[in-house]
């Protein structure tokens, strides 16, 4: 495949049995795995606060996962839960590699003290950036692509020592089976498929796409901003679009049950996005969806940046944790 080589090789550069009961008398155990939790005092907050969570898991290689409370959160209360990847980028510019974030706390604070959205906490994974790419790939939508596309993917993948096989199932497993367990423990939130949600930008975006796909039982709803369609860096003849949404046309889930909300701008990385956009409406409309329970929006002149994604977060917040 033409180019193949060379993105490839680009994308990995950048890249006690104690039981707890709940108001509708439904008993959680505590998950039976390694993990610790500590308060992150040296956070740099507008509001809230943030924990640590530390987990040995059997899926995928150890990350940071870091959870915001908001202002006066109480165990009194129950909370829905937004699950973020990149979760290094959301809350802290002080600590980012390029010195922004998504003022997710921010942003959260405000929507919930106005009354515009119900209360809820935040969930940041933590990417590992040398394996980001493969830990966030939609990994079933390898198979719909042709042999010689596939051979040449793993091929390039031997040549670079990376891993031969793509780690998204994993890294949902890791959420799913291992992380979800621990919130839905440890902290007052409504674990229900209702007050579930996950979101992401650019690859990030897809794997929230895939995550609904996937476990369309416990997630309501996916916040994909700057949906990355390439799939990687673009290329000539790039046949992962296709493939991504031949996946999304067989697994996508139906309407009715769910929100999904898609965005994209059209500067730097995002230029590459606008010509997809028609594609998404499409399956979104066979799949059944419409305004009340979609929205693929164009955002003028902005580019691929946390600070992009930072000025119109209030859009998918918004949308997925509204008042009903």
């Amino acid at each position: 495949m033409k180019g193949l080589s060379f993105f490839l090789l680009l994308v990995v550069l950048l890249g006690s049995c104690k039981s707890k009961e709940y108001e509708n008398d439904v008993e959680i155990a505590k998950p039976q795995l390694d993990y610790t939790i500590k308060r992150l005092d040296s956070a740099d907050l507008s509001a809230g606060r943030l924990e640590r969570i530390s987990i040995a898991s059997s899926f995928v290689k150890s990350r940071p996962v870091d959870v915001w409370l908001p202002n006066n959160y109480s165990q009194s209360k129950s909370y829905a839960v937004l699950y973020m990847h990149d979760g290094q980028m959301l809350f802290d510019s002080t600590t980012t590699w390029n010195k922004q974030e998504w003022k997710v706390d921010e942003w959260a604070t405000g929507l919930m003290e106005s009354g515009r959205v119900k209360d809820f906490i935040v969930v940041g994974i933590h990417n590992i950036p040398e394996i980001r790419w493969f830990d966030l790939f939609p990994e079933k939508a390898f198979k719909f692509l042709n042999p010689e596309a596939q051979d040449s993917l793993l091929h390039t993948m031997k040549n670079q020592d990376q891993p031969i096989t793509l780690n998204g199932n994993n890294y949902l497993s890791f959420l799913v089976e291992e992380l979800k367990p621990v919130i839905d423990y440890e902290y007052s939130v409504n674990g229900d498929r209702q007050n579930t949600y996950v979101a992401g930008s650019s690859m990030g975006g897809l794997m929230s796409m895939y995550a609904m796909s996937e476990y369309p039982d416990v997630f309501k709803g996916a916040a994909c901003l700057s949906t990355h369609w390439v799939g990687a860096l673009p290329y000539e003849d790039n046949p992962l679009p296709d493939a991504i949404f031949n996946y999304m046309e067989e697994n996508f889930p139906d309407a009715g049950d769910h929100l999904v909300y898609f965005d994209y701008g059209n500067q730097t990385l995002d230029q590459y996005y606008p010509q997809y956009a028609p594609k998404v409406d499409a399956i979104l409309l066979e799949k059944g969806y419409s305004e009340v329970d979609s929205q693929n929006l164009f955002f003028e002149g902005t580019n691929h940046s946390e600070n992009a994604w930072n000025e119109r977060l209030n859009y998918p917040l918004e949308f997925l944790l509204g008042k009903q």
